[in-house]
């Protein structure tokens, strides 16, 4: 058990500093572990919520690519399964709160909350790509229609 907590604290300090300025003041207000576990959660539908907002960006993006939107889709879909299962594999005891004590919501939020703060990164980095290819694509397009070449 006090290896769990070693752990749990560990993980907590290292992923203090990717939490959000809101998170932070949250917390800095919290006086019990219920408040912490309330602000860990709103921590984790704030970072979700940018997740949606880039995969809907992201989507709007390639809608005249049913191709390309197959396959973010796919690959959302197997993200979102090991996310799941990654948190499944951090904590597997079935009776989470009695195995883990009151820090494990906040913990599991937190941990989710990193985990999708990366996927909001390569979200945004398959957006950036596609505006990318999009620009090359349209000036291609104003070459050809010009009758020169890039």
């Amino acid at each position: 058990m006090r290896c769990l907590v070693v752990v749990f604290l560990l993980a907590s300090f290292s992923s203090f500093a990717q939490e959000s300025a809101q998170y932070r003041a949250c917390n800095e207000k919290a006086r019990a572990q219920a408040e912490m576990n309330a602000c860990a959660s709103d921590e984790a539908a704030r970072v979700e919520a940018e997740l949606n907002q880039v995969y809907q960006k992201l989507l709007s993006r390639v809608a005249s690519q049913p191709e390309a939107t197959t396959k973010i889709k796919t690959a959302e879909r197997a993200w979102i399964a090991y996310r799941d299962a990654y948190m499944d594999a951090m904590y597997p005891a079935k009776n989470k709160q009695g195995e883990y004590g009151s820090i494990y919501p906040m913990e599991a939020d937190l941990l989710r909350a990193k985990l999708t703060k990366r996927q909001v990164t390569a979200l945004k980095e398959l957006l950036h790509n596609t505006a990318v290819t999009s620009t090359q694509e349209l000036a291609r397009t104003w070459t050809r229609r010009r009758g020169t070449s890039i």
